[in-house]
């Protein structure tokens, strides 16, 4: 196995071999009433296309630097077939290249042991931190994972609700920026021995979090841990409780699922007894062969399936409108059309649930297509629900759904002369999901570009 430099120092030594073997068992799959709770999933811009990207060394332009990443397309790709998207961050010290090869141990520890798990069912990226670290500095690392998850579904096939982070240490730290800042796009993340290093912007909505960590830990304490953990603990509505680690010196582990957890974001909890890595074996030593890790983070990201669970209620303080000046928004009820697709702006299924997904869709003239903009900026849909920001989120990527009209800024629109719709609350466009011109594609908030994909028309 890789030795990893960690981000404070050399690992302590080896703890002594002891056969003892015990762990809890991962609690099973989401339960039915979760698999109610969801929305479909969108296929993306590179569903049904011929790919120009190929496994292998990639770079792209972000935040005016040239980042890279290492990309493994599975060898039977198929271009109508939406894929799992996998992201692996690499340790202090470490390297892309570390993830994607797995080191002394190989295709066994490529991607913390998931790429073998997948078996060719998943696309997986390995992102290089600059200075081989992830400091995020005024969040550029977060915006380099929005620009990679940008590139790939404008280019691939991958099903939008199925996007997943995990990494050792420090690349855990940026698992857990991403779940604070970007719980709308990714559905959950695994944590391995980090704690608050990338910043946590936002860190308010709930997402899948499972965290493990070694009681031991010389370098990162278990209490950083654990409080990671808790911040989804209280987003999750998950029962507050002190799960039960294993003792020093039994060398095992011991996994707990929190109860009470809103339907479809658990919160898993596997300490182990040992320090600061990501491949304990039960009874003594790390080894990516053999490591309990890979099987229980993996069985974690598959219980979901290809369906996002209702978002939370959005809450957002009073923002003053800022921008461009603006047209006076139309009056009446219609549809309203993206000029780049042709397609409506459409309620996924036709549902009048809290949280369905704002999409394109063939222009019908149902109900839920039909818009009434009024004079407190509201795009209103059903009578009484209004196109919204979810959880009056700001950032770029952050969904769009309808809820219960409350007069708050994420659900406030100003309709401008050049076809452009903007979010009072963040001053970004309306926005289909990487440029997507296919039916079912989710539209997001994105800063203003001009794009065709940004303009819409009422009639």
């Amino acid at each position: 196995m890789t030795r990893r430099r960690p981000i404070l120092g050399s690992l302590a030594a080896a703890a002594a071999l002891v056969v003892t073997v015990g762990a809890t068992a991962l609690a099973g799959g989401l339960t039915t009433a979760a698999a109610a709770d969801v929305a479909a999933a969108a296929a993306t811009a590179g569903c049904g296309k011929a790919p120009t990207l190929t496994s292998g060394q990639r770079s792209i332009q972000s935040s005016g630097q040239n980042r890279s990443f290492i990309l493994r397309i599975p060898d039977n790709y198929d271009r109508n077939h939406q894929y799992r998207l996998i992201f692996g961050f690499h340790w202090n010290g470490g390297t892309a290249n570390d993830v994607d090869g797995g080191g002394s141990d190989g295709a066994a520890w490529s991607y913390y042991g998931l790429r073998q798990q997948a078996n060719n069912s998943t696309i997986f990226v390995a992102p290089q931190g600059n200075g081989n670290g992830w400091a995020n500095p005024s969040g550029r690392d977060v915006t380099f994972v929005d620009d990679m998850v940008r590139l790939i579904e404008n280019d691939l096939c991958v099903d939008t609700t199925q996007l997943f982070a995990l990494g050792f240490s420090y690349g855990g730290g940026m698992s857990y920026s991403l779940a604070c800042s970007r719980a709308n796009v990714f559905r959950a993340v695994a944590v391995y021995s980090g704690g608050q290093l990338s910043g946590c912007s936002g860190g308010g909505q709930p997402i899948a979090y499972m965290g493990i960590h070694g009681i031991g830990d010389p370098v990162l304490n278990v209490s950083a841990g654990r409080s990671l953990r808790d911040t989804f603990v209280r987003n999750n509505g998950c029962t507050a409780q002190s799960p039960p680690e294993p003792r020093a010196g039994s060398l095992t582990h011991i996994t707990t699922t929190y109860s009470g957890c809103r339907s479809g974001y658990p919160v898993v909890w596997a300490a182990f007894d040992g320090g600061h890595t990501p491949g304990p074996v039960d009874g003594g030593g790390d080894s990516g062969v053999r490591t309990w890790t890979k099987g229980e983070v993996w069985r974690f990201f598959t219980q979901f399936g290809s369906t996002n669970p209702t978002p939370t209620p959005t809450v957002s303080p009073t923002v003053t409108p800022t921008g461009n000046p603006t047209t006076p928004p139309p009056s009446g009820t219609g549809a309203v059309r993206n000029t780049s697709s042709g397609r409506c702006l459409d309620v996924n299924g036709g549902t009048q649930t809290n949280g369905a997904a704002a999409i394109i869709w063939d222009c019908h003239g149902q109900s839920n297509q039909s818009w009434t903009s009024t004079a407190a900026q509201e795009l209103r849909v059903f009578g009484g629900k209004c196109l919204d920001v979810n959880g009056g989120a700001t950032a770029n990527g952050s969904s769009v759904i309808i809820w219960d009209c409350n007069g708050q800024a994420n659900q406030r629109w100003r309709l401008n002369a050049d076809g452009t719709i903007t979010a009072v609350g963040s001053g970004r466009c309306l926005d289909v999901v990487s440029n997507g011109t296919a039916n079912g594609t989710r539209t997001q908030i994105w800063d203003c570009n001009g794009a065709a994909g940004q303009r819409w028309s009422r009639s």
